[in-house]
């Protein structure tokens, strides 16, 4: 294919998916900045290996599996680094906001699932994404991914159900 025509389709793919990349990114890390910068990263790799993406079943897919790999990587390198702060007293364990909105409460629930089983149901429930390509994207059988999806989606319900209503409206019995 001349370079020309694998640029423009390169293009029409970043404004395609750049948005729903960046926002699964977030979904994962929960960092806006990191999320941007993820995507950006992840359509670097896929531009490296464009050829290869293009002739992909799913190109979204392959690329959804880079953002994942690099939300992964970075979450490591985030619990280590924070690890060692707190080691050294640097970090405080304190939350600043007591009357945040639904959307931060959901957002900290998900912070609490486990990485795979948060994986599996941001893609599934965030994105809409089939079982069968979540599977791909991350590397698990389908019955991981059901597995997966089904104990993280409880677990996010128990989650939501144990905090304080975000209107801050005080508890009542």
């Amino acid at each position: 294919m001349p370079e020309h025509d694998a640029e423009r389709a390169f293009r029409r793919f970043f404004d395609d998916h750049h948005t729903d990349l960046s926002r699964l990114a977030y979904l994962v890390t929960g960092e806006t900045q990191v999320a941007d910068d993820l995507a950006s990263d992840a359509f670097v790799e896929v531009w490296k290996h464009w050829e290869r993406v293009r002739a992909a079943d799913s190109p979204i897919a392959y690329a959804r599996g880079i953002v994942t790999n690099l939300a992964r990587q970075w979450i490591r390198r985030q619990t280590r680094e924070r690890a060692g702060m707190l080691r050294l007293g640097l970090l405080r364990r304190d939350r600043g906001e007591t009357d945040t909105p639904a959307i931060l409460d959901v957002r900290a629930a998900l912070a609490r699932l486990p990485l795979r089983r948060r994986e599996c149901v941001v893609l599934r429930y965030a994105f809409d994404v089939p079982e069968k390509e979540v599977a791909a994207i991350l590397g698990i059988s389908v019955g991981a991914v059901k597995s997966h999806t089904s104990r993280g989606a409880a677990q996010l319900s128990e989650f939501l159900r144990e905090m304080p209503p975000a209107t801050g409206g005080g508890h009542h019995g």
